[in-house]
């Protein structure tokens, strides 16, 4: 018996919701495969530093050598302090390469700065840290934090721009187009349409850039160093806490590793709550991060 054409379509209609129905729960155990690890190291980083998380942790400074307690306070400013530092060298510098890619792609001059910036974000960033040394450290006759912003800087700024680069290049052609018709000159197009438009996923790129750069250890190694006591000015080495944590968890005295450990849960909480707090504001404001 021939099946009728309404039959035929109600097969290919739960064929198709089997297939769908399928395809979500795939997508969910491929969501759970991905945050799983995150969220293991993160409970394990949690276990291990929480017990050293204490008052003295967030406002002494380090304690002499062997001796127990202290804190981490002079290191969470210089984190903060070289983050900011290369935020504001790196960030503005990345969305400008970033828009130019996106919006003036032709000629050469892109095509080698895209080249470029593929390259800078492949190099090691102990290469990096070296190059500022070189190039500023040995100048200035000492290690400063304007030498670890400026080597978190270049960094960070790579992965800004092709971040940006590819955000923009999901606006459609003809919302330009419109924009040009209505007689907006061309950097007004860009800046309040096109710019304004992919503002969350740009953001998203910053932050993610953000924190890449949190964590590193080997450049900071060569420019900014490191401080047991306050440092006086941006001038002076400045401690920070990945080089704190590398510093303690290489010593042999068990008070120190688990300071290391609560230095990590806190670098982790750092880059959890500028992220929270970018994703926050722009809510607010009605924009998707």
């Amino acid at each position: 018996m021939k099946r009728t054409h309404l039959q035929t379509l109600s097969l290919r209609d739960r064929r198709r919701k089997l297939v769908n129905i399928f395809m979500q729960v795939l997508l969910f155990l491929a969501a759970v495969l991905a945050i799983f690890p995150l969220l293991n190291v993160f409970l394990y980083v949690f276990k291990q530093g929480a017990p050293s998380l204490n008052a003295s942790f967030f406002t002494h400074l380090p304690a002499a050598v062997g001796e127990a307690g202290g804190g981490m306070a002079n290191a969470l400013l210089g984190s903060l302090t070289l983050i900011f530092l290369a935020s504001a060298v790196g960030v503005p510098i990345g969305i400008a390469t970033g828009v130019y890619l996106s919006e003036y792609n032709y000629g050469k001059l892109p095509r080698f700065l895209r080249f470029t910036t593929d390259l800078m974000t492949s190099v090691p960033s102990i290469i990096v840290g070296m190059f500022v040394y070189a190039v500023v450290v040995i100048p200035m006759h000492g290690f400063s934090a304007y030498a670890g912003g400026i080597a978190l800087a270049i960094i960070m700024a790579p992965f800004v721009a092709r971040t940006t680069e590819e955000m923009l290049k999901l606006v459609p052609d003809h919302i330009r187009e419109a924009g040009l018709a209505l007689g907006i000159s061309r950097w007004k197009v860009i800046v309040r349409i096109v710019l304004k438009g992919s503002l969350g996923g740009v953001l998203t790129g910053v932050m993610l850039a953000v924190a890449r750069v949190s964590g590193e250890t080997a450049p900071l190694l060569f420019t900014a160093f490191n401080n047991k006591y306050w440092a006086r000015g941006l001038n002076q080495p400045t401690a920070s806490l990945p080089v704190q944590i590398y510093t303690y968890a290489i010593s042999p005295y068990e008070d120190w590793h688990h300071q290391a450990w609560a230095g990590a849960l806190m670098l982790v909480v750092l880059v959890f709550v500028l992220n929270v707090f970018v994703r926050l504001i722009f809510v607010r404001k009605g924009t998707s991060v």
